[in-house]
């Protein structure tokens, strides 16, 4: 035979090959080795519905996405030789899918050489069909079981609601979804999948809405197209396409709460898509209530302890071994324990039963402790309160000291001038001249000290129930000052009392009458605690906005420690040898509350060498 002739039979042979494709029942798909398509018969087109024209040349569209690694394994398998066959799905161009069997062998050049892959698909039979179906009903199933467990799972009410969105497209084959919740007579989207993310937070109004009509239906599931154009002025429309929204309810305590919506741009629904669409909002309402219960959880914890961070009281909480599981920063303040100390550890003082009275226990730092414990309901704890009351127990033990040193500084001067009266009334004619001059001069004496002691007693009743009057305005300080250092001057032999006041001080601002008592009283706190002598200096001078006054003494000064305590109702400095010096603990009280009531300051400190230096801050008058 001849070249002619042979080439004339291979013709015949590529004819009677194009014919038996072109005219098979079956689909047949040829591929290339990077997967395109090179051949799609018309069996092919009517099978799956694209047009060798729409195929030929890409990837093949009819391969499900979870299933193209099944079809490259495949491919790759034959590539040495053989034939596989095999059951699997197929999409179809209209979105539904077909269950097929599939013969898969290499297709070869005339040297041998791999040069594609060749797919013959035939209907799968019934019972294999059959077979599929339930194959592919088990593992949505399986899979609903898995995402039901994690939907469970998720405690933060975001997570869960994120969570069910992205669920329903994968349970469904949903192109995009979302959850919104019912809000009064508004719809919001709080979660979504697959949709722009601006969308989230956008509402809706509820009336009119396709929740509603699930809602008046009394169905919990339902499905809309929009070949009306019912869709156009939805917030859905973001997706491109769309065709049909199915929506179910999800509720919450018998309520509904939400809607789940599973929106289709490619391909059709049916009502598989809705049962699963259903049992996905039922779970959803479930993992939501749990969610819900676990957010309200965690707020009452998080009130509850900031109740107890912000407690003034101590506030610990000890198991039934008597160990200590909570310790409020306050604890730590009042104890001067930090939490990680005792956290584990038995108490660190004795506690009364629980419900029973109030226990007084003393720290051995000197603190004073009023210790009160509770039982938890339904726990084996106790929770115990604790309070600082230092303060108060020592405001009534200065409170009896003082009232003990102003019966003692009301007695002595009492009897006095009760004395001399007696004196002067039953011995008047047996007195000299100079005898009763001398007399009633002690009784006015006498008299001149009860006053000041009475004066002294009004005017920290009135400080304390803060009362004081003054009259603020500006005030030469210069003078105030000089005229105070003379009067105290001639007071006391063993002191000197000196001056470094300039002259042109600016003007004060505050009361002068005043800051006349805060001076002298410093003045006279200089002497009295400067019992050896010394000099006491009062100095002035600029400092930015405010004059600042000093009073330096020589004296026994005060204790570490005690440098504000000074200032509080009646106590004094020198609080060992209290009776050494006299007095009723009011004099700083009111001196620091008459400069306060001037919009000023007084504060004390320590002097290098000794002594104490009283410092008084009043604000320059503005000009």
């Amino acid at each position: 035979m001849g070249p002619q002739q042979a080439a004339t039979g291979q013709d015949l042979v590529d004819a009677t090959a194009r014919a038996v494709i072109e005219c098979a029942a079956d689909a047949i798909v040829a591929f290339s080795t990077d997967h395109t398509v090179l051949l799609w018969n018309p069996g092919a087109e009517r099978m799956f519905g694209w047009r060798a024209g729409e195929v030929v040349g890409r990837e093949p569209p009819l391969i499900p996405e979870e299933l193209r690694a099944e079809h490259h394994a495949v491919l790759e398998r034959v590539r040495s030789g053989g034939q596989i066959s095999f059951a699997t799905r197929r999409t179809c161009a209209d979105g539904t899918s077909l269950d097929v069997r599939i013969d898969t062998s290499a297709l070869r050049d005339r040297g041998g050489a791999v040069i594609g892959w060749v797919n013959v698909c035939h209907l799968a039979g019934e019972d294999e069909a059959a077979r599929h179906h339930m194959a592919e009903q088990a593992r949505v199933v399986r899979r609903l079981g898995d995402v039901v467990a994690d939907l469970n799972a998720q405690r933060g009410l975001e997570a869960v609601l994120d969570r069910i969105a992205a669920s329903q497209c994968e349970l469904t084959g949903a192109d995009a979804g979302g959850f919104v919740l019912i809000e009064d007579l508004q719809l919001r989207l709080v979660s979504m999948d697959g949709l722009p993310a601006h969308l989230r937070g956008r509402t809706a109004e509820l009336p009119g809405s396709l929740v509603a009509e699930l809602l008046a239906s009394g169905r919990t599931v339902m499905m809309a197209t929009g070949e009306s154009g019912r869709f156009d002025d939805l917030i859905w429309s973001a997706l491109p396409g769309l065709h049909t929204i199915a929506l179910a309810l999800s509720r919450v305590g018998g309520r509904p709460y939400g809607a789940l919506y599973a929106l289709y741009s490619r391909r059709t629904v049916g009502h598989v898509e809705l049962e699963l669409l259903e049992l996905l909002a039922g779970h959803a309402g479930v993992a939501l209530s749990n969610a819900m219960a676990f957010e309200e959880l965690l707020r009452q914890r998080a009130h509850e302890r900031a109740v107890i961070d912000a407690s003034a009281d101590g506030i610990a909480v000890v198991d039934s071994a008597g160990l200590i599981r909570e310790w409020n920063p306050a604890a730590h303040k009042i104890t001067g324990v930090p939490a990680d100390e005792v956290i584990g550890k038995p108490i660190p003082f004795p506690v009364p039963a629980a419900g029973g009275p109030k226990l007084a226990h003393q720290l051995p730092t000197g603190r004073w402790l009023d210790v009160l414990s509770n039982a938890l309901d339904d726990r084996d704890e106790l929770v115990i309160d604790f309070r600082d009351v230092t303060a108060a127990k020592e405001l009534e033990a200065a409170k009896d000291l003082f009232l003990a040193t102003t019966s003692h500084e009301l007695r002595t001067p009492i009897t006095v001038v009760h004395g001399f009266a007696s004196t002067l009334a039953s011995r008047w004619d047996k007195l000299t001249d100079a005898e009763r001059r001398s007399a009633v001069q002690i009784i006015a004496d006498r008299a001149g000290s009860l006053g000041r002691l009475v004066e002294q007693l009004l005017l920290g009743s009135r400080a304390g129930a803060d009362r004081l009057q003054v009259s603020n305005g500006p005030f030469g300080l210069p003078e105030l000052l000089q005229g105070a250092v003379a009067a105290f001057r001639s007071l006391s032999e063993p002191h000197t009392v000196a001056a470094d006041i300039p002259d042109r001080l600016p003007a004060a601002h505050g009361d002068p009458i005043a800051t006349d008592i805060i001076v002298g009283q410093l003045l006279e706190n200089a002497i009295k605690y400067s019992p050896e002598g010394g000099q006491v200096t009062v100095a002035a001078r600029e400092a930015g906005d405010w004059i600042e006054v000093t009073v330096d003494d020589e004296g026994i000064g005060i204790a570490p420690g005690e440098h504000e305590r000074v200032f509080e109702r009646f106590v004094q400095g020198d609080t060992g040898d209290r009776r050494r010096f006299g007095g009723i603990g009011l004099g700083l009280y009111i001196v620091r509350q008459l400069a306060r009531a001037q919009g000023g300051e007084v504060s004390a400190s320590s002097r290098d060498g000794g002594g104490t230096r009283m410092l008084l801050r009043l604000r320059q008058a503005q000009e």
